[in-house]
């Protein structure tokens, strides 16, 4: 074989031995490429990401926490506990039925609270009694051992921003507090009186500065 012959088929070699390699090479970048595409659209998947209900379970369960403290104070009769609960701007409005009446229910500031709290002999217009039409007229003190009666709820049944149906008088506290969240104590009531004689007290909260605060307490009960 000729010199210049066996120059060109060396020649021919090394460019196809090039071509693969440079071929293979792209493959490769290719499919890291591709790896590195897949890997990074994982964490934006909406899946897979645990963390999400244990802050909401967290923050239920804070909640839950704060309502029971609430609660177990007004059971005691323990009132000025809960002063520093009170909304700072808003103050609590008191309802005494389930229908939530955003004109005419009475609102304490926190400050009016402790005032009156400590003035026991100041009486306010409450509301009417339903099937009587009576005006429930009574000092806060009061107003808050016997309707709210809190003892009731000991052992209640305590859900979250979720109420059963029960009764025959509309529910609007969702309409009355849009975005707030409240905590809902259910008494089922006695054997005694077919559980006719059952009670619901919801506490409502909203968010002022990073924390919650009291802003209604809604009585529920049997009506004619």
């Amino acid at each position: 074989m000729m010199p210049s012959t066996r120059s060109n088929i060396f020649q021919s070699y090394l460019y196809k031995l090039s071509t693969a390699a440079g071929f293979g090479l792209v493959l490769a970048i290719t499919g890291c490429q591709s790896s590195a595409e897949s890997n990074a659209s994982t964490p934006n998947q909406s899946t897979g990401n645990p963390s999400v209900p244990i802050v909401s379970d967290m923050s239920q369960q804070t909640l839950k926490q704060q309502a029971l403290r609430i609660q177990r104070a007004l059971a005691n009769n323990d009132f000025s506990r809960i002063t520093d609960d009170i909304h700072p701007t808003r103050g609590v409005r008191f309802s005494m039925y389930a229908y939530v009446r955003t004109d005419t229910d009475k609102v304490f500031s926190r400050e009016q609270y402790a005032q009156y709290l400590q003035q026991s002999k100041i009486r306010f217009t409450w509301g009417e009694k339903d099937g009587t039409g009576e005006a429930l007229v009574v000092p806060l003190p009061e107003y808050l051992r016997t309707w709210i009666d809190a003892k009731k709820y000991n052992n209640a049944r305590i859900t979250i921003n979720e109420f059963e149906s029960r009764g025959n008088m509309i529910n609007n506290v969702n309409e009355a507090y849009p975005k707030s969240d409240v905590v809902d104590f259910h008494y089922k009531g006695t054997a005694e009186y077919d559980g006719m004689d059952w009670r619901g007290m919801r506490l409502v909260f909203d968010d002022y500065q990073g924390k919650r605060y009291l802003i209604g307490i809604v009585n529920d009960r049997w009506t004619v």
